[in-house]
């Protein structure tokens, strides 16, 4: 294959795995971070097959597997009460647990490893049809191909024109990494399984729900769920101890842990774009499709769509590489807006608080192998 150079704005999940997967494909790839330094500012991330196989693809099980975890069971509680007790792995489901800064590393020394070269302090305003990004500095660089990975205020989408909708939920949520503080929550519940993901949902009297994630034997991942109109749930950098700790007595000490951390609220919302092509131009993450948190998949469908995304563009003749990214998008953007639908429901709905939640379509994506030749045989029409 003849030389083939893309350039990716934004050097977060989607960036770095459409870099790698490009890379080990025979391009040279160039990524471009605005920040001073590479780093992953998030708290914790869920990761199912979608994203577990693009791992593996890349031959990262292992070091993935170092600093991370598969929890027993996925528990779901209303109001304190155990409404189910599921174990996703025993049902077919692969997933792991992990920091987002850890996967971070692991994917962006991955990535300098197979040759690309990641330019930081360069800030990318624009890029066009034909194949050139515009830098802040005024420059602009051409390419084969051009990647937006960067994020739900895209500047590469919006220099193109490209439109959306926007849809809101009443909801938003405040994300921390704590320590684990095991044993002081044992103290507390003794007959807690404290290994497991636990969904602490409570309606009444308020709404104030908390995702338990530990992420590693060290680590735990907290998300605090609480309605955008509720000032104190919602309150932010501080988070209001006394109320959520009266909430969830049993949380205490690791919610003290988060008191002592500068937190941002964000409000779930879905961004539909008209089209993730333009020309040369293929928009990834969360500058396409932004979602609701609900089925942890905001990360695994970045990363399964830059992994198709390459695998697409390597497959094609340069000169045909806009048809090849209408014809990506046409076969692999259902999937992520399936998922993005049933996200937003669960996020209007709350029907998570319902628990049983790995059953029939609701793991479609979760079960999605885009390094799989056969993927599309059985697709949801």
């Amino acid at each position: 294959m003849t030389s083939r150079h893309a350039e990716i704005s934004g050097a977060g999940f989607a960036g770095l795995t459409a870099a790698i997967a490009l890379a080990q494909r025979g391009w040279s790839v160039r990524v471009h971070e605005k920040g001073e330094s590479l780093r992953e500012q998030g708290a914790g991330i869920v990761l199912w097959q979608n994203t577990l196989s693009v791992l593996d693809a890349f031959g990262l099980s292992d070091e993935i597997a170092e600093r991370s975890m598969v929890p027993p069971f996925y528990e779901t509680r209303m109001q304190n009460t155990i409404v189910s007790d599921e174990d996703p792995l025993a049902l077919g489901i692969p997933w792991r647990t992990m920091t987002r800064p850890f996967l971070h590393s692991v994917l962006s020394k991955a990535a300098k490893g197979a040759g690309v070269e990641i330019a930081t302090d360069s800030e990318v305003v624009g890029a066009t049809g034909a194949g050139a990004l515009k830098l802040a500095d005024g420059s602009e660089i051409e390419a084969d191909l051009i990647v937006g990975a960067d994020g739900v205020a895209s500047p590469t989408r919006d220099s193109l024109g490209i439109g959306y909708d926007r849809w809101h939920a009443k909801d938003g949520i405040t994300r921390f990494l704590v320590p684990r503080r095991k044993e002081d929550l044992q103290k507390i519940e003794p007959d807690t399984e404290w290994d497991n993901v636990i969904d602490f949902w409570n309606l009444e009297p308020r709404v104030l729900r908390v995702l338990y994630t530990p992420a590693n034997a060290e680590e735990l991942y907290i998300a605090l769920m609480a309605p955008a109109d509720d000032a104190e749930g919602s309150a932010v950098p501080t988070i209001n101890l006394r109320v959520w700790t009266s909430i969830h007595p049993q949380l205490t000490p690791v919610l003290e842990e988060a008191a002592k951390i500068e937190g941002k609220y964000f409000r779930y919302q879905t961004n539909r774009l008209e089209t993730w092509t333009k020309g040369r131009v293929a928009l990834i993450g969360d500058a396409a499709h932004a979602m609701a948190p609900a089925l942890a998949q905001g990360g695994g469908c970045a990363m399964m769509n830059a992994y198709t995304l390459a695998e697409a563009v390597s497959a094609a003749e340069v000169g045909d590489l806009p048809d090849a990214l209408t014809e990506w998008e046409r076969i692999e953007r259902p999937y992520t807006d399936r998922c993005q639908d049933r996200s937003q429901n669960f996020a209007d709905t709350r029907g998570m608080a319902q628990g049983g939640q790995f059953v029939g379509e609701s793991n479609e994506t979760a079960l999605y192998d885009p390094t799989d030749p056969h993927r599309h045989d059985h697709a949801i029409a």
